[in-house]
Order: C-alpha cells, then sequence, then structure tokens
C-alpha cells in the first residue's frame, strides 16, 4: 500500500522545504469572476483561507458586472431563446468581450498559456481534485458565472477552456459554483494553509478519503479515542491512519477505488 506522504520525519522536513522553495517562486494567482452580481462575492472573500491568501499575496481576486461589456443603453445579458422555451439565455456578445477584456483573446486557441477560462454550468465536467489542482497551477483563472436557463452555447463553443459542474443539482447561478472552485484551489496554493503539508495529506488528494481526526476529550459518553493515536508512535499512527482511511474509503465512497 503506498505510504501517506510526509510519513517519516525526513519526508516531512523535505516536502515542507519543497513547498517552500515552490512558494518563493511562484507569482500570485489571478482570479477574475464575470458574474451579474458581483456583490454577491464581496464579503466572503474576507474570511478564512481566501482572506489569508490574499493577505499572503498568492493570488489576486476581482469580481466583474458583467454589465460592464455591453453596448446598448439598458446594459441587456440576456435573450429569448431561439426555439422557444422557458425562461431566457445569456446572450454571448458581452461574455466574448468580457474574455478579451481580461485576457487578450476571444477564441480558446488565443487564450495566453497559463491562463483558464472556465464556464461554471450544471453540463460541464465534474469538479474534482485533480482539476483543482491544475487550476493552483495557473497564472490566471476566469470563471463564468451563468444564470437563467444558461449560456448561449457559443461560449462554450469558441472561448471558454473548461466547462465546470460542482454536482448533478441546478443552482440559480454559477455564483456558488465560483465560490467552490476558488476555494478548492486556493487551498492548493503553497502557504494558504495553515499546515504546509495539509493539502497533500487530505481527502482526495491520495485518491481515498481522509483518515478520520479526534481531538480531546479522549472519552466522552463512552466512545474512547483509538488507543494508538495516544502512544506517540509516529509510525504506528501512520499506520492506523493508513488503513482507516481505506477502510472509510470503502464505506462512503468505493468508487474511488475501482
Amino acid at each position: 500500500m503506498t505510504p501517506l506522504i510526509g510519513e517519516t520525519e525526513d519526508e516531512r522536513v523535505d516536502l515542507k522545504s519543497k513547498i517552500r522553495n515552490l512558494k518563493s517562486k511562484m507569482k500570485p494567482l489571478r482570479v477574475d469572476i464575470i458574474t451579474i452580481f458581483p456583490d454577491y462575492f464581496r464579503a466572503v472573500f474576507d474570511y478564512g483561507i481566501i482572506r489569508r491568501a490574499r493577505a499572503a499575496g498568492l493570488v489576486t481576486i476581482e469580481a466583474h458586472d458583467l454589465r460592464a461589456w455591453t453596448s446598448d443603453k439598458h446594459h441587456v445579458v440576456d435573450d429569448r431563446p431561439f426555439g422557444g422555451g422557458d425562461g431566457m439565455v445569456m446572450k454571448p456578445e458581452p461574455i466574448f468581450a468580457a474574455v478579451k477584456s481580461l485576457t487578450g483573446a476571444n477564441r480558446r486557441e488565443t487564450v495566453p498559456q497559463g491562463t483558464r477560462v472556465v464556464l461554471l454550468s450544471p453540463q460541464g465536467q465534474t469538479l474534482t481534485q485533480a482539476s483543482a489542482a491544475e487550476f493552483a497551477k495557473c497564472e490566471h483563472v476566469i470563471l463564468i458565472c451563468g444564470r437563467y436557463e444558461g449560456v448561449d452555447e457559443r461560449v462554450a463553443d469558441a472561448v471558454v477552456t473548461d466547462e465546470i459542474s460542482i454536482g448533478d443539482y441546478v443552482l440559480s447561478g454559477g455564483e456558488p459554483a465560483a465560490l467552490v472552485v476558488i476555494d478548492a484551489t486556493l487551498r492548493l496554493l503553497p502557504g494558504a494553509l495553515g499546515s504546509e503539508t495539509s493539502a497533500v495529506t487530505e481527502s482526495f488528494s491520495d485518491g481515498m478519503l481522509d483518515y478520520p481526526h479526534y481531538t480531546r476529550p479522549p472519552e466522552f459518553e463512552g466512545m474512547r479515542v483509538p488507543e494508538v493515536l495516544l502512544t506517540g508512535n509516529h509510525a504506528e499512527i501512520a499506520r492506523w491512519r493508513r488503513e482507516a482511511a481505506l477502510e472509510k474509503t470503502k464505506r462512503n465512497r468505493p468508487d474511488l477505488l475501482k
């Protein structure tokens, strides 16, 4: 069985050194959000890991009002669907203009290297830890938040590099999904978490769920913490955590082991 990352003290020290070196060479990740509700994001960026990453200079985030790229006096961003049907569809012109303004490109083929243009959509590929890790390696990520019945398909066909869903359910808009993508991505930036090795030892990073966690008191209402965790024997603790993670994955997410 593959050992946990950083299982020995020497491995943990080596991993922390590599992460510090990587952090020192990194440029801040730039995240631009295209939305009709920029105020939706205003408060949430002042808390938790996102606030810490911004304060450390690891990321810059800006939410842009899509209406700024409209050309009519009413700033219209949606219209009725061709072929009939319920609701309204977001127009392509302002989205193409927004992407060109932010990247200099309005076609997928000319998007600069290190830049990803992401459409948040229930029709997209499911966000995974692996895709979040890919976004964390980028220099620039643009998140397009859909609304209404969806976004004109020419946006997905011609300008986006990734179409991403956060699950098999429908939201009222792409804004909550954008927050999920940002949080999942930023926690993978070296230095974003309190512990330099946290992001590489949690759920999905090694193809399994995380191991169970316990804290004080050692006994609560007749339920005791596993004795091995109280021994201070790091090799035995690492072995127990490996086995417990495998057991939890088999029970809750057997699909990860296929």
